[in-house]
C-alpha cells in the first residue's frame, strides 16, 4: 500500500515542482520578449508571477489535484496539466482586467508563458512520475501482499488492490478461506497462485518474501479468523482486515476513532473539511454581499407590499435544514396573510406529483407577490439565514415541516447537506418541475457530486436563470 512517505511526495513535492515550472517559464518568457531591457518599473510582471504563484498554491490546496499522481497515465497526465494552465490563464486575466494594467502588460509574455508552462510542467511530471515508479518498484520498496478472501470475492479482491493499492503493491499469492489443508497451485486467478485453504498457511509461508496480508472474509467473523491472524501477527507481518459491508454500494469507508473506540466509518459522500470551511467562507462574504442589497431592496418592495394588501412585509415559516435541523426562514411576503389556511382547499388543484404543492395561478399570491415570485425577489431576506449558518449560497431545497413528517428514507437524504438558496433544482426548471421525484433527483445529484466547482457553476447559472426569468413562477 502506498505509504505516508510516498504522499508527501506526491503532494508537496509536485507542488514544489509546479511551482519552480511556472517560475522557469515566466522569466523565459520575460526573456524572449524584451531580453536585457526589461525592468521592473516599466512592466508590473513581479506582481504577475505572484498571482501565478498563488494561484498554484490554491490549486493544489484546495482540489488536492496531485492526489493521484502515479496513478495517472500520461494522457491522463497531459490533461490535468492544461486544464490547470488554462484555468490559471483565466484567473490572471481576471485580474488583469480587474486592477486595469492591461495597458502594461505584454500579451505575448503572458500566451508565451502559458504554452513553456504546459510543455514543461507535463515533461517534469512525466519524467518525475517515471523516476518515482522505477525507485518505487524496487525490491526494497515494493510492498508484497498475500491475500485471504472467500472464493466470491477472490477475483475481486485481487483486482481491486491491484487498481487501488498502488504503484509498489505487488501481489504475491492468495488463499482461499477455507478450512481445509492449504494446498498450493489450487487455482489461478489473474496470474495470481491461489492456495485451496488456510489450514496451515501460515507454516507454508514462513520461506515466502511478503510484507503484508489482506484479509477479505465478509461471511467469516473476525473471531473464526483471529488464528490466522495471529499467526501472520507472530511472523511480523502486517494484517489488514476488511470490515467494509458486503455490497455497501457507493458508500465511502474511512477508518477512525470514535468515543476512543477504533471504528470504520461509513458515508454515502465524503466532503473535505478545509472545502467545506472555503464554502462557508463564500457564504458569509455572499450572505453580507446579499443582506446589503436586501436592505436597499427593502425601501421599495417595502412599501408596495403594505400599500397592496394588509399584513407583515416579511414572511417567516419552519422549515427543516441539514438532518432534521428546524429554522425559521424569512422572505419578502407574496401570499395572503390567510394562505397557510387555505393551503388544505387547494390541495386538489395541486400541479406537482408528490410531496410538494405548485399551483400556477395561486389564487393566494397578490399582485406584487407575482411580481416577485417571478423575478426571485421574495427570496433575498434568505441572505440572513445564510449569514447565520441555516442555510448555504448552494444547496439542497429545504422542506416544510409537514412535507418532511411524510419522508421515506431515499427522500431524507436530501437533508444530509446544509439546504440552499438556490441549487441544481432551481437553475433546472423550477416550476416547470412537475414530479417531486425528479426535484429529489436533482438534489441527491447535487450532494453526491458536491465540489467547490460546481458551486460556482450553479451560482453563475442562478445569475442567468434570474435575468431569463426561466421557470420561475
Amino acid at each position: 500500500m502506498e505509504n505516508t512517505k510516498i504522499k508527501v511526495i506526491q503532494t508537496y513535492g509536485v507542488w514544489v515542482l509546479d511551482m519552480l515550472c511556472i517560475y522557469l517559464s515566466f522569466e523565459l518568457s520575460k526573456h524572449l520578449r524584451y531580453g536585457s531591457a526589461y525592468t521592473n518599473r516599466r512592466m508590473p510582471f513581479d506582481r504577475l508571477l505572484i498571482i501565478f504563484l498563488l494561484f498554484c498554491i490554491a490549486y493544489n490546496f484546495f482540489l488536492d489535484w496531485n492526489h493521484d499522481f502515479l496513478r495517472r497515465g500520461y494522457m491522463k497526465e497531459f490533461t490535468e496539466v492544461l486544464k490547470f494552465n488554462v484555468l490559471m490563464l483565466g484567473a490572471i486575466l481576471l485580474y488583469i482586467f480587474a486592477v486595469r494594467i492591461y495597458y502594461f502588460v505584454s500579451r505575448l509574455v503572458i500566451g508565451r508563458f502559458v504554452l513553456i508552462n504546459l510543455l514543461l510542467m507535463f515533461v517534469s511530471h512525466a519524467v518525475l512520475k517515471k523516476i518515482l515508479r522505477k525507485i518505487l518498484s524496487g525490491e526494497l520498496l515494493v510492498s508484497k501482499v498475500f491475500i485471504i478472501a472467500e472464493p466470491e470475492v477472490m477475483e475481486q479482491s485481487i483486482r481491486r488492490i491491484r487498481k487501488d493499492g498502488g504503484v509498489n503493491v505487488q501481489i504475491v499469492g492468495a488463499a482461499y478461506a477455507k478450512y481445509q489443508s492449504a494446498e498450493e497451485n489450487a487455482d489461478e486467478i489473474d496470474g495470481v497462485s491461489v492456495f485451496s485453504g488456510i489450514q496451515n498457511i501460515t507454516e507454508l509461508m514462513i520461506q515466502t518474501p511478503f510484507d503484508e496480508v489482506f484479509i477479505n472474509t465478509p461471511d467469516i467473523s473476525q473471531r473464526e479468523m483471529r488464528k490466522v491472524i495471529s499467526g501472520f501477527e507472530d511472523m511480523g507481518v502486517t494484517c489488514h482486515y476488511n470490515q467494509e459491508l458486503p455490497d455497501a454500494g457507493a458508500a465511502i469507508c474511512r477508518v477512525g476513532t470514535f468515543g476512543g473506540y477504533p471504528v470504520i466509518t461509513y458515508h454515502k459522500t465524503y466532503m473535505s473539511a478545509k472545502k467545506l470551511l472555503v464554502k462557508r467562507a463564500m457564504d458569509i462574504a455572499g450572505g453580507l454581499v446579499g443582506l446589503l442589497i436586501t436592505g436597499i431592496l427593502t425601501l421599495f418592495i417595502a412599501p408596495a407590499i403594505k400599500l397592496t394588501s394588509p399584513g407583515p412585509v416579511f414572511f417567516s415559516q419552519i422549515r427543516v435544514g441539514k438532518n432534521g435541523r428546524r429554522f425559521r426562514i424569512y422572505k419578502f411576503r407574496s401570499m395572503y396573510q390567510d394562505a397557510e389556511e387555505r393551503l388544505a382547499e387547494l390541495m386538489k388543484d395541486n400541479e406537482m406529483n408528490g410531496l410538494m404543492f405548485k399551483m400556477e395561478n395561486d389564487p393566494r399570491i397578490t399582485p406584487v407577490g407575482n411580481f416577485l415570485r417571478k423575478t426571485s425577489l421574495d427570496e433575498f431576506p434568505q441572505f440572513w439565514n445564510v449569514l447565520k449558518g441555516d442555510m448555504s449560497l448552494v444547496g439542497t431545497r429545504p422542506p416544510t415541516e409537514q412535507e418532511f413528517e411524510q419522508y421515506n428514507e431515499h427522500y431524507r437524504r436530501r437533508i444530509s447537506m446544509t439546504p440552499g438558496l438556490t441549487g441544481m433544482w432551481q437553475v433546472s426548471g423550477r416550476s416547470d418541475i412537475t414530479d417531486f421525484d425528479e426535484v429529489v433527483r436533482l438534489d441527491l445529484e447535487y450532494i453526491d457530486n458536491w465540489s467547490l466547482t460546481l458551486d460556482i457553476k450553479i451560482l453563475l447559472q442562478t445569475v442567468g436563470v434570474l435575468f431569463n426569468r426561466k421557470g420561475a413562477k
